[in-house]
């Protein structure tokens, strides 16, 4: 397997204790910077009000398998919850496109760490990304 970043990102938060927990409760506004080799790809892009952003967690502990969440004290394992802290540390958001500027997309919503290596992009729709 070989994944390569598409971009990076580009968010207020530098630390893990500055970050929400979630990206809904973000407040600041980041910015995902598409490689210029990726640059085609973002055609159209415009027409999502929300992109499903995925990226990589490079600052999280691999080895972790248990985790204590926000949400109590048990100690939960980490395909249980949403810790960043995983054997592959894949992180998604949904995140609302603000505007495109060339290859930067600002996105409101996001809890990555800045300059957190992107792996993709992808148009919420909510008729297949919701489920009722």
């Amino acid at each position: 397997m070989n994944l390569r970043p598409i971009g990076i990102i580009h968010s207020p938060y530098k630390t893990t204790d500055e970050a929400p927990y979630q990206g809904r409760l973000a407040q600041g506004p980041a910015v995902l910077e598409i490689f210029e080799e990726f640059a085609a790809g973002l055609k159209d892009v415009e027409r999502a009000g929300h992109l499903i952003v995925f990226y990589w967690c490079d600052r999280a502990d691999r080895e972790k398998l248990q985790t204590r969440t926000p949400h109590g004290p048990e100690i939960r394992g980490v395909f249980a919850c949403r810790s960043p802290s995983r054997p592959n540390p894949i992180a998604f958001c949904v995140a609302e496109l603000v505007r495109r500027e060339g290859n930067r997309l600002y996105v409101r919503g996001l809890d990555a760490l800045d300059k957190s290596p992107l792996l993709d992009i992808k148009p919420y729709v909510s008729a297949l990304d919701a489920v009722p």
